[in-house]
């Protein structure tokens, strides 16, 4: 991969194995999305409970301290926040249809679909934001 004089700024403080890393970790969750679009699972559920994505989320959590202080370490929490965020997003959904004696599963595929494509947007977006060496917002 070329570095540009942009990226060479942002990569400095980060080891490019770092980067790599990283990459991974976001190959790894755009795999479950894949997963669920393409497999028989739900998006939603390939991105909170499947192999590749509690992998990611394991990864995440074994390298953050290396990328304490550096550029990627954004990254680390966009990953580590998508995926915490989603599970409390679709455990409320869960809370709702019991709450409504299951009368609420009739709707609660909006908001579901909704988490869905919040995951493919987070998903995408930091990995397009990593690849032009640039940090996520938090």
């Amino acid at each position: 991969m070329d570095v540009t004089p942009h990226q060479q700024s942002q990569t400095g403080n980060a080891p490019k194995s770092l980067v790599e890393w990283t990459q991974i970790i976001y190959g790894l969750h755009a795999g479950s999305l894949v997963i669920g679009i393409l497999g028989t699972a739900t998006v939603v559920g390939a991105f909170l409970f499947g192999p590749l994505s509690i992998i990611a989320v394991i990864m995440n959590y074994v390298k953050i301290g290396e990328a304490r202080g550096t550029w990627l370490e954004s990254h680390f929490r966009w990953q580590i926040r998508t995926f915490w965020f989603g599970l409390l997003w679709v455990s409320l959904c869960v809370l709702f249809v019991f709450a409504t004696l299951f009368i609420g599963i009739i709707i609660v595929w909006l908001p579901l679909g909704i988490v869905a494509v919040w995951f493919i947007y987070r998903i995408w977006r930091g990995w397009m934001a990593l690849r032009d060496g640039r940090p996520m917002y938090v």
